[in-house]
């Protein structure tokens, strides 16, 4: 292992593999849970590790529209696939929150205070579409005036081990959304996995003085410009083989004007309303309030949950849904994400991690709906909202 040097913010050094599984063990000793890739049900997800070698080694992903599955590499890559059903939405907007409860007592109720505190969270191997998804959702709870604080408690401490990918999935397009597929902010280190005849290695770019801080510790040596080149072309070789494009241009008002484009009845009709796509996107952030009580009536509390715009609930008031058909509740869902959320918070809610394509039963793929809206309108004249 080199001897601890000097580094700065921006720079760019070289980790070996024991190096990496050292900078883990010092983000431990630190207080920090760590959070990273591992094989369970068949699928790569995001749950706590103990050190590297929980990480999945030698395997990928093969994605395409309603079809996931792993498959064996040729290589021993930590990082070498896309992205499987989780994001990192779970640690932050937790999918059940207990709210507040109360206890009886003589003559009312006292309502007992929920503790906010919360773990320390390392993320090791966060993808570029899911750090823009972050940023997204910050906007959301945390850039209003009315912050959740739960919300805001679990972002306070968080550490970022960021990694450029090396291997575009089937169902990917972030180049479309400008998200990926290099992390260019919010994490504290940034990785590029580079394997080939000069051995495995990470080059590692420090993304802020906690990331500085850390690699002084852990130790490394300057990136050499053979090793900068190689990640440079690996990143632009993952941008090159994206397994889906989608136009983004003046996609606001392309969607609102064919809010009665015939092939919504169409999409309803392979739609099941199953709300796995809104519970794979990594920005999705809809949610229940319910409120329970024991039977005796002595203990009684307000618990949010993870809900989605799919659900004939979701759009409940008194008279019944407003969105009662699922060709009203799919348009919705695809209008918000690409339309209407720019109106709301300045920026679109897809960040083309592809998760909803891969995760759908039927396969119904939202870049294949937006080109069929987009050939449809040609020739239609712009409208403004």
């Amino acid at each position: 292992m080199a001897e601890p040097g000097v580094v700065s913010l921006g720079d760019q050094v070289v980790l070996g593999r024991p190096q990496l599984g050292t900078l883990l063990e010092a983000l431990r000793a630190d207080g920090y849970r760590l959070v990273g890739p591992r094989i369970r049900d068949g699928a790569i997800i995001y749950a706590e590790i103990e050190t590297l070698d929980d990480v999945p080694a030698g395997w990928t992903e093969v994605q395409e529209a309603g079809a996931y599955r792993l498959r064996r590499r040729q290589d021993g890559a930590l990082f070498g696939y896309a992205v499987g059903p989780h994001s990192w939405k779970q640690y932050f907007f937790v999918p059940t929150l207990r709210l507040w409860r109360a206890r009886r007592q003589e003559g009312g109720f006292t309502v007992l205070d929920e503790a906010r505190a919360a773990p320390r969270l390392a993320l090791i191997g966060a993808r570029s579409c899911d750090l823009h998804a972050i940023v997204i959702q910050d906007r959301v709870f945390t850039g209003g005036g009315h912050v959740d604080p739960d919300y805001a408690a679990r972002r306070r401490d968080v550490f970022v081990v960021a990694v450029n990918c090396g291997e575009a999935g089937g169902t990917c397009f972030c180049v479309s959304m400008n998200t990926g597929p290099r992390a260019t902010r919010g994490f504290d280190l940034a990785l590029t996995e580079l394997i080939d005849a000069r051995g495995h290695r990470f080059l590692a770019e420090i993304g802020s003085p906690a990331g500085t801080a850390l690699l002084s510790r852990v130790g490394s040596e300057k990136a050499p410009d053979d090793d900068r080149r190689a990640a440079d072309e690996a990143v632009a070789r993952t941008a090159a083989s994206m397994g889906r494009t989608i136009e983004t241009r003046d996609i606001k008002d392309l969607l609102y004007r064919n809010l009665e484009y015939a092939r919504w009845d169409g999409v309803a009709g392979r739609c099941l309303g199953c709300a796995n796509c809104t519970l794979v996107c990594p920005t999705c952030f809809c949610a229940a309030v319910e409120d329970v009580t024991d039977l005796a009536g002595a203990h009684a509390e307000r618990v949010r949950r993870w809900d989605s715009c799919f659900t004939l609930e979701h759009s409940y008031i008194p008279g019944g849904s407003v969105r009662a058909s699922l060709k009203a509740r799919y348009r919705q869902w695809l209008t918000h994400k690409l339309a209407t959320w720019i109106d709301q918070f300045g920026s679109s809610g897809c960040v083309g991690c592809g998760r909803c394509i891969t995760w759908c039963p039927v396969g119904i793929d939202i870049t294949a709906e937006v080109a069929a809206i987009r050939a449809s309108d040609a020739g239609a004249a712009p409208t403004t909202a």
